[in-house]
């Protein structure tokens, strides 16, 4: 048991946490977290409006459906994002890789994690001139540090900007050169 699982007794809660506060451009609506959790839709219900009244959350309709997104504007926003990080373990990859990796430009969090689901691995796009047999030193250190597998795609920047952009809505910028540091 981790210690935001000692915390937060409430799986369903954890799961809104991860859904909505690791990536804040994620939106969800009852029904369908109910079905991406496994959860009924009373129990997700409850949780979306504990955290809507505690101004957490912003909702919004489109057609019938009511929109739940993390409320970056709270003041508590960043703190809750900055422990779903480390929940996950972003915060030691981040710190780990950086620094020592060569003239990275950019690291993106992508695939289950970018859409807040916890699915065990993360999977990360580097881009840059990197030392890739660092890289997949470090990567194997750190799964046993974090608990979870780590997947990776590496871009030279050139063929970073040709890419196809169907894939950037499952994507966090995480780290940037000049930018996030």
């Amino acid at each position: 048991m981790t210690v935001l699982e000692t915390l937060i007794s409430s799986k369903t809660r954890i799961k809104l946490l991860l859904k909505l506060f690791l990536n804040p451009t994620n939106s969800a609506y009852l029904r369908g977290l109910a079905e991406d959790f496994g959860e009924s839709t009373n129990a997700v219900r409850l949780e979306l409006n504990k955290f809507e009244e505690a101004g957490l959350l912003i909702a919004s309709s489109q057609g019938n459906k009511k929109f739940y997104q993390a409320n970056k504007q709270h003041p508590l926003f960043k703190d809750i994002n900055s422990i779903v990080l480390k929940y996950v373990g972003i915060d030691r990859i981040i710190e780990n890789i950086i620094n020592r990796l060569g003239n990275l430009e950019k690291l993106i969090l992508s695939g289950d994690y970018a859409a807040g689901i916890d699915s065990g691995v993360v999977d990360l796009i580097f881009v840059g001139d990197i030392d890739k047999k660092y890289l997949l030193n470090v990567i194997e250190k750190t799964e046993k540090l974090i608990g979870k597998k780590l997947r990776y795609i590496h871009y030279e920047r050139f063929d970073w900007e040709h890419r196809s952009k169907e894939a950037a809505s499952k994507e966090l910028l995480l780290w940037e050169k000049g930018g996030l540091e």
